[in-house]
């Protein structure tokens, strides 16, 4: 009886998803595009507790960051509804095409930022696709390769530094904490890069710097780097 009950609520779930107009990603009032370029689109995603988005459409491969413990429901036009969680900071990815329906179970907001990917290179080839890089004081991991764009996560703690390192390709910094780091270059003064949770930098290929943590907490944050679009 109760496996009856339960596949009528997905049947009727369903039949409403089905007959519901769908919306356009930047038509949708959860999603805020805070940066655009040749290479991506960023969307800052903020739900609140309880609630759903509208019926939407991802026409692109995504990743997805996740800037606080969250259990949602994912209700795809077609498809049996998806529950899962996800960890502050945990990175993930999603094939585009599809519409869905994204209700937050939780009691609290659920913060991500989606990173839609415009120009997918499966065939460029990473000289590393996996591996932790351990530091005086932090981590560096390579968590995964999708669509040519290498994934990482970044914890330093306070005065923590990445030695002298050179950026071959650009790269999107997505803070997870908020972040104070010191960039110096040979020659030039010390830069400052401050970014509070959930905000985003893009930075250019061809820099050569070294990375300290300035503040008085760990700093955490996800890069995803792209091949060049030539």
């Amino acid at each position: 009886m109760k496996f009856y009950v339960a596949a009528c609520a997905v049947m009727l779930a369903a039949s409403s998803l089905a007959q519901t107009s769908e919306v356009e990603i930047t038509a949708e009032p959860s999603h805020h595009i805070v940066l655009k370029n040749d290479f991506v689109r960023v969307f800052h995603v903020e739900i609140p507790p309880h609630a759903a988005t509208l019926l939407h459409r991802h026409r692109h491969d995504y990743f997805i960051v996740a800037l606080a413990d969250s259990e949602v429901n994912s209700e795809i036009v077609g498809k049996p509804a998806h529950t899962g969680s996800m960890k502050t900071g945990q990175t993930a990815f999603a094939e585009g095409g599809f519409a869905h329906v994204v209700r937050n179970l939780a009691d609290t907001p659920f913060p991500n930022i989606d990173v839609e990917v415009l120009h997918p290179k499966t065939s460029y080839q990473w000289d590393q696709e996996r591996g932790v890089n351990v530091l005086e004081g932090g981590t560096q991991e390579i968590l995964f390769v999708k669509d040519g764009v290498r994934a990482s996560e970044t914890d330093l703690q306070p005065h923590a530094m990445i030695p002298k390192h050179k950026h071959l390709v650009p790269h999107l910094v997505i803070a997870v904490s908020d972040i104070d780091l010191e960039s110096a270059v040979d020659g030039r003064p010390v830069k400052h890069i401050r970014l509070k949770a959930g905000e985003v930098a893009w930075v250019q290929a061809g820099l050569t710097h070294t990375v300290m943590n300035a503040g008085h907490q760990n700093a955490r944050y996800v890069a995803l780097e792209f091949p060049p679009n030539k």
